[in-house]
């Protein structure tokens, strides 16, 4: 299966908050090489660190790090962000409970 990926830029708009996307990302790692990949992320309007740090219009990971839109103070800025791919088969990007099995079962041709 193939799909297109619109990358947006990070400086000209944002997801809506809750939106998990593809995020390109750069920054430097400790022996001083730069990097800038894709990491999947998710788009919050506010998240609250376990700090209690307020982060206002971030990306965060898995782990919890909050990465900034880039032009913003922030060790590993997000340059672009694109929408996730519906899954297989589907005209959705997520599928829970119950409904699990069959949408597998119909993207395998089992069903």
């Amino acid at each position: 299966m193939d799909t297109v990926v619109e990358w947006v830029d990070a400086r000209e708009r944002l997801p809506r908050s809750g939106t998990p996307v593809a995020a390109a990302t750069t920054g430097r790692y400790p022996d001083g090489e730069e990097f800038w990949l894709v990491l999947p992320l998710y788009f919050t309007t506010l998240h609250l660190a376990e700090d209690g740090t307020e982060h206002h219009d971030c990306f965060v990971d898995s782990d919890r790090v909050v990465r900034l839109p880039r032009g913003r103070p922030c060790a590993e800025p997000v340059t672009h962000w694109a929408a996730l791919p519906d899954l297989p088969g589907l005209a959705v990007r997520q599928v829970l409970g119950d409904a699990v099995g069959p949408a597998l079962r119909q993207a395998d041709g089992r069903d």
